[in-house]
């Protein structure tokens, strides 16, 4: 079985490691409910698409999207 690549939530989290800026401050510049955004980093909530999509520009990530091939 290959071995699988880190999910999309765990480049994010690591993207906000990266970043060099507190989950406070990125939810305060976000809109973002500082607790919700902990408990997504914790790995114990998720958020919503909105939110991600906020998130993600935020951090600069390009998400590139790949097929398996059949």
């Amino acid at each position: 079985m290959p071995k699988r690549t880190n999910s999309l939530t765990d480049c994010i989290r690591q993207a906000i490691d990266d970043s060099g800026k507190t989950r406070y401050r990125i939810a305060k510049e976000l809109g973002i409910d500082e607790s919700q955004l902990a408990k997504f980093y914790n790995k114990r909530a998720g958020l919503s698409l909105p939110a991600l999509d906020r998130l993600a520009e935020y951090l600069e990530l390009t998400v590139i999207s790949r097929r398996k091939g059949k």
